[in-house]
């Protein structure tokens, strides 16, 4: 046998090994903390540790589809990493084992280290790190007993002990280990499947105050324009949960705490109760490159965070409220944007029409018309502690994010896409859509090369807290074309041509496109 395919072997012992690992893991940890999971862990805290840039990047590139990106590249780094230990432990043991138990313990403070982890939340990853280290151990046995009896000319399978039936045993484990992987997996599946099947039997209350009717002529007719109220299904998703929470309503409660007169605690049922709220808000992530897609516009059902905070009464001084997710995510919200009797900053439970959905927040979330998610938009929230922006930090800001982050006025162009070939002649519509949250659109202008900038027609408002459609009409001419769009805000600021980066506190410029026209 040569060198190169006792190394294969040997690669494909690491392999089956780290197989094994993960499978008694995740059984493990079904059965101590669904969230005890290895993988998932260490996800989460590469998350936690990578730095803002690399995140605004991998973001910018793949959109919503960042969490599938990392937990792929998670994978390719575990199986480059299994088999560099296998091999390891085949020419120089007992390092693979020793490179095996490292990575398991960097696993097992991947895991207590996360958001209400126990010390019994190690107990998954160190159960399959053992198993790991027999199955490499016991794998690399029956290759060395193979490659000797290769040398010496034993024919394959004269002996059982020759390693290709060891390897063929080992393959059976390794499936074994795939099916109660894939039957661990499936049970908590199963336990979102049942949370999700509570939500959609859930009928929310009537609101006390109903959103008012969209105003006729407020959603645009036009091909390929973001739709005038995104879809559930469609609303984008940003947040630093590798594994959406689920939680049963029926065991959720919300704690008001630290600089109140009142501590307070309200269970699902009793904010269900309250008077709640109807209203119209477009969300927005401060990822958001100019002309990005990480926003999206709702009808969300809620109780006003100013009521339960009135009731909570916060002392002198106090001028921030920290909230907690579920899953450890904070966030710090000016105390006065909430207290706001003029914006209906909401714990929603609703999102159009119906509870929210479990990625989205599933019981009870924050929306807060007006500032970007990273400082507001806490999905899964538990708790909410009045304080000073002097002793709290959060999740963004602790990472070089500005502490504050009011939405800043903005305009994407949606129709034609950048690279568009159209037929010279035709007339087009050039849509869109534009947002100053809380502030309310005026104006939005349309410029194609260096011509004059056009005043674009817009469509009816929902509220100053909604983004707003636009149009104008072209007859597409010959050649290469520039298309820019900015927005004037009703406090008479327009959007200037300069570009800046996303961080600190959200991008700013002119989105521009190019099309053609032979």
């Amino acid at each position: 046998m040569t060198a190169r395919r006792q190394n294969l072997w040997a690669a494909l012992v690491g392999l089956i090994a780290a197989a094994a690992t993960l499978a008694l893991a995740e059984v493990a940890a079904l059965l101590i903390a669904p969230a005890a999971s290895p993988l998932l862990a260490v996800g989460s805290l590469v998350i936690d540790l990578v730095p803002a840039w690399l995140k605004n990047l991998v973001i910018a590139l793949f959109g919503t589809d960042d969490k599938v990106v990392l937990l792929v590249t998670l994978g390719v780094l575990v199986a480059a990493l299994a088999a560099g230990v296998g091999i390891l432990e085949y020419r120089r043991p007992p390092f693979g084992i020793v490179g095996l138990v490292l990575v398991g313990g960097i696993a097992t403070f991947a895991v207590v280290t996360r958001a209400d982890a126990s010390a019994m939340w190690a107990v998954p990853t160190v159960l399959g790190m053992v198993l790991g280290v027999v199955v490499l151990r016991v794998g690399v046995d029956w290759l060395h007993r193979w490659a000797a009896a290769a040398s010496e000319g034993v024919p394959e399978f004269a002996d059982s002990s020759v390693s290709r039936r060891g390897f063929l045993v080992m393959a059976g484990v390794t499936a074994a280990a795939s099916v109660v992987a894939g039957v661990a997996a499936r049970a908590m599946n199963a336990g979102t499947t049942a949370v999700n099947a509570v939500r959609e039997a859930l009928r929310l209350p009537a609101p006390a105050v109903a959103a008012p009717p969209i105003p006729a002529g407020a959603a645009l007719d036009i091909e390929g324009i973001a739709p005038l109220v995104s879809s559930n299904t469609d609303f984008y998703r940003i947040d630093t949960a590798l594994q959406v929470p689920v939680i049963n309503a029926d065991d959720w409660t919300l704690r008001i705490t630290g600089m109140v007169e009142n501590e307070i605690e309200v269970t699902f049922a009793e904010l269900l109760a309250l008077p709640l709220v109807e209203t119209y808000v477009t969300l927005m992530c401060v990822s958001n490159e100019v002309g990005g897609y990480l926003t999206g516009n709702a009808k969300w059902l809620g109780y006003p965070i100013r009521e339960l905070l009135a009731r909570a009464k916060p002392t002198r001084g106090a001028d921030v409220v920290l909230s907690t997710s579920q899953d450890g995510f904070t966030a710090t919200t000016p105390l006065e944007v909430l207290q706001d009797t003029g914006r209906n900053s909401l714990l929603a439970v609703g999102m159009n029409g119906e509870a929210l959905p479990l990625e989205h927040g599933y019981p009870v979330r924050m929306v807060v018309p007006g500032l970007y998610g990273y400082v507001s938009a806490t999905k899964w929230v538990v708790e909410l502690k009045v304080s000073t922006f002097a002793k709290e930090s959060a999740y963004w800001t602790d990472r070089g994010w500005a502490a504050k982050g009011p939405v800043k006025t903005s305009s994407r162009i949606d129709v034609p896409s950048f690279g568009d070939e159209i037929e010279p002649g035709t007339t087009v519509a050039i849509a869109g859509v534009a947002w100053a949250q809380h502030v309310g659109i005026e104006r939005v202008e349309v410029r194609i090369d260096t011509d004059p900038w056009q005043e674009a027609t817009l469509a009816e408002a929902i509220s100053a807290d909604t983004w707003r459609q636009w149009f104008i009409e072209w007859t597409a001419t010959s050649g290469d074309h520039t298309i820019e769009v900015r927005a004037t805000d009703a406090t008479g600021f327009t959007q200037t041509e300069k570009r800046v980066d996303v961080i600190p506190d959200g991008a700013e410029g002119w989105h521009t496109i190019q099309v053609r026209v032979p």
